[in-house]
């Protein structure tokens, strides 16, 4: 079972959704406006996310960027009535995996559904592994010479930011923005805290980290 996001404002089409992919068997989940609907997509694991452009309080592009920005590969389809080129390839640019033009016959969605969900199952990068450390980005698992560690949403969004920019230097303001997502009030001491914290559970030794890598007056870098 695939648990699903579905982020739209119109309730019929909403709710049409939801009913048809809970008979293919996925656990649906809907959020009804822009702010919800990216707050959602960062919050918890979601094997897709279904996403409508034109959106109450953010559009679908802004979240699409925002959740590619904070190191999510989630496959994320959109859903919209402008059948413009244009608007497609701006969709495709901000990371989007497929497009689907309204109207849509139900079993063209579950056949987009299922392919971006069947390519996904089959992208490698989703486990990433350095040292005797491994990362299961489906499943939010940490594991440690093959034992599962305590580790937070945060503590994962942090990590999988640092590790699709492996060897960047990135400031606190873009892990910020990453993690917590824009216009949330998080200091830069909270920052530091959670990295510290991502240390005492990856690095041989904490004290002296070889992983995650302050660079002074700027930020971090993953050198795993």
């Amino acid at each position: 079972m695939s648990r699903i996001l579905v982020v739209e404002d119109d309730p019929d089409l909403a709710f049409g959704l939801q009913d048809d992919l809970r008979t293919e068997g996925h656990e649906v989940e809907l959020a009804r406006d822009g702010p919800t609907g990216a707050t959602r997509a960062r919050q918890e694991h979601w094997d897709l996310i279904l996403l409508d452009v034109m959106l109450p309080g953010r559009d679908g592009f802004e979240i699409c960027r925002d959740v590619r920005r904070a190191g999510l590969r989630t496959p994320i389809v959109m859903l919209t009535a402008r059948a413009g080129e244009a608007e497609k390839v701006l969709g495709l640019e901000l990371g989007a995996d497929d497009y689907v033009t309204k109207p849509f016959s139900p079993r063209e969605l579950r056949a987009r559904v299922k392919a971006a969900l069947r390519r996904s199952s089959a992208d490698p990068s989703e486990v990433y592994r350095f040292g005797d450390v491994e990362v299961d980005f489906r499943r939010a698992e940490l594991r440690r010479g093959g034992v599962a560690l305590e580790a937070t949403s945060l503590e994962l969004k942090l990590l999988g930011t640092f590790i699709r920019n492996r060897g960047r230097v990135l400031s606190r303001d873009q892990l910020l923005e990453a993690a917590w997502g824009h216009g949330t009030f998080v200091t830069d001491r909270t920052v530091d805290h959670h990295i510290v914290n991502l240390r005492r559970k990856i690095e041989p030794r904490p004290e002296e980290p070889c992983y995650l890598v302050s660079v002074r007056g700027i930020g971090y870098r993953f050198d795993g």
